[in-house]
C-alpha cells in the first residue's frame, strides 16, 4: 500500500475526528456509546493540532486512513508521559484500512519523531485491554508493558501502559 504520513491539515480535522470517534465506538471502547463524553475529545482534532502534533496516514489518492496524536510530557494532551518522555494517543485507523500496515506506520512515525528529539528517553502510551491488535504492533516494535504505570481514568476503564526505551 502506498502510504504517506504527515501532519494533519485543517481540511482533514473533521474527517479525522470522525474516524477516531467511529473507531472507538465501533470497537466498543466507550462505556456510554454514542453518549460518551470522551467523544468530544476524540473529535477535537483542531484543538489537538493546535496543542500537539497530530499525524495522519493517507493513501496514494490522498484518502485519509487514520491518525495519531504525539505529545511530550507537561503539554496539554499528555496523560502519562513523565519528564523526558513522549506519548502517543488516540491512534485510529478506518475499518477498511485495518490490517494493511496503517496503524504500524503511524506508530513508527511517532517512534521516529521521539528518537529524533534530543533529550527523550522513552515513548509511552495507554491502551485498553481489548485493543489486542494494537498491543501486537507495540510489542513487535519493541515496546514493553509497564504494569506499574497502568491506570484507570474513569471507573470501569482500566488502561494498560507500554513504554519504548529510546
Amino acid at each position: 500500500m502506498d502510504l504517506t504520513i504527515g501532519p494533519v491539515r485543517p481540511a482533514q480535522h473533521t474527517a479525522l475526528g470522525d474516524i477516531t470517534a467511529e473507531a472507538y465506538l465501533g470497537d466498543g471502547l466507550l462505556d456510554f456509546g454514542a453518549e460518551d463524553p470522551y467523544l468530544a475529545e476524540l473529535r477535537a482534532v483542531a484543538r489537538r493540532a493546535a496543542e500537539a502534533d497530530v499525524l495522519v496516514a493517507t493513501d496514494g489518492e490522498g484518502r485519509l486512513l487514520g491518525g495519531v496524536t504525539y505529545v511530550t510530557a507537561g503539554t496539554p494532551w499528555a496523560d502519562i508521559a513523565r519528564e523526558g518522555e513522549a506519548e502517543m494517543r488516540m491512534l485510529a485507523v478506518t475499518p477498511e484500512a485495518r490490517g494493511r500496515g496503517v496503524g504500524e506506520a503511524l506508530v513508527r512515525a511517532c517512534v521516529d519523531r521521539a528518537r529524533a528529539t534530543e533529550g527523550l528517553s522513552g515513548l509511552v502510551l495507554s491502551t485498553q485491554t481489548t485493543m489486542r491488535a494494537a498491543h501486537r504492533i507495540y510489542l513487535r516494535l519493541g515496546f514493553t508493558r509497564t504494569p506499574e504505570r497502568d491506570w484507570t481514568p474513569i471507573p470501569a476503564v482500566p488502561l494498560l501502559t507500554f513504554r519504548l526505551d529510546l
